[in-house]
């Protein structure tokens, strides 16, 4: 395990993927556009990797031995067009072109029509000749690109666990729209292992219904497609560090149960 092997990961994914955009262009090219963020993290020798391309983000609840209370530390940050460093480095990498990031309606956007500067797929912003038609015209450019515009390479994180490491927060932007680090982290400390990721969802929707000034009950009312404008999709994980804890179960994460995994699409 390296952060070498990771990013080998990401790129394999990517060029799996663009094979299969290649594969249905003809038929399907609507796929071209299709692009997601991806949030790894990965424990190996006592040592934890976190890679991220996109907005999601990872957050580690420690414990401060001095004042005795869970931190938030974040582990990740986000391939957003939305941060100054992520505007300065897409202009460094394309240095001669004016526009490779667009003030739009009020929100930063990669030639002004992506927040995100990494993702796997996105193909139409990755290889010119899924630039064209048949493709949508909303996603297509008004000039060819030599250079991809988005990049599929992760930024990586190790660091040694420390006994004071108490669970990782792996969730989507839709949530960190809503809760700070801390905010998300007090909620893991304070409830029941059970259904945690399900509270933390809870407690963004609930945030998102008072931005609109409506109560959370009428918030889930509406339809999923219409929900788009009101939340982003949010995706969240929790994962508990037991390993210097003798009492703690063998296995501390139930894929597709209700333990610790909870997602929510808009």
């Amino acid at each position: 395990m390296s952060a070498d092997v990771i990013t080998k990961a990401f790129l394999a994914t990517e060029e799996e993927f663009l094979a299969l955009v290649k594969k249905q262009w003809q038929h399907k090219p609507q796929i071209a556009s299709v692009g997601s963020c991806c949030l790894v993290g990965v424990i190996y020798s006592g040592e934890l990797y976190i890679a991220n391309a996109g907005d999601s983000r990872a957050v580690l609840g420690r414990l401060d031995e001095a004042t005795k209370e869970i931190k938030a530390v974040q582990l990740s940050y986000e391939h957003n067009a939305s941060l100054e460093s992520v505007r300065e480095e897409l202009r460094s990498l394309h240095p001669n072109d004016p526009q490779i990031v667009v003030m739009k309606h009020t929100v930063w956007r990669v030639k002004g029509l992506i927040q995100i500067s990494r993702s796997i797929g996105d193909a139409y912003l990755k290889k010119k000749e899924f630039n064209q038609a048949p493709l949508l015209t909303k996603f297509r450019l008004p000039e060819p690109f030599e250079t991809p515009i988005l990049k599929a390479e992760p930024t990586i994180q190790v660091q040694k666990l420390q006994p004071c490491d108490q669970f990782l927060i792996f969730a989507s932007d839709g949530l960190w729209e809503h809760l700070s680090n801390q905010e998300a982290v007090d909620i893991v400390q304070s409830c029941p292992r059970n259904g945690v990721a399900k509270k933390l969802i809870k407690a963004a929707l609930c945030e998102a219904a008072k931005k609109r000034e409506m109560r959370y009950s009428d918030l889930k009312k509406i339809d999923r497609g219409v929900r788009r404008h009101f939340h982003d999709d949010i995706t969240v994980i929790v994962v508990y560090l037991d390993s210097h804890n003798p009492r703690a179960p063998a296995v501390s994460i139930k894929g597709g149960g209700d333990f610790g995994i909870g997602i929510v699409n808009g």
